[in-house]
């Protein structure tokens, strides 16, 4: 006998597909993936170290596109080139403007 189990939605770094983020669920904690979606479309220098690998430390530029629990997009605008980098070798973000941020407990 065969049972059919359709399969679940995907799950997305702490919310479901086409979910819309509100700012109530971004209060909820002060994550580093809340503060970066809070940027989206600024550009930005993220500072990777890839301990024990042929590359060791990196640095990517570009276009901040979207964030995840455990990862960054950012497109590079000089050559159309997109980047899919994960959040565990991430040691720190520059923005080369002022950033948006909001503390839930701010007041």
């Amino acid at each position: 006998m065969n049972y059919y189990y359709p399969n679940p939605p995907m799950y997305y770094g702490g919310y479901y597909p086409y979910q819309q983020q509100s700012q109530e669920m971004m209060d909820e904690q002060s994550y580093i993936e809340n503060i970066l979606r809070l940027n989206l479309g600024k550009l930005v220098s993220v500072y990777m170290n890839f301990e024990n690998s042929q590359w060791g430390s990196k640095i990517f530029k570009g276009k901040l596109e979207a964030a995840g629990k455990d990862h960054i997009i950012i497109s590079d605008v000089n050559n159309n080139t997109r980047y899919l980098l994960l959040t565990i070798y991430l040691n720190y973000v520059t923005f080369d403007e002022e950033i948006n941020y909001y503390y839930p407990y701010q007041k």
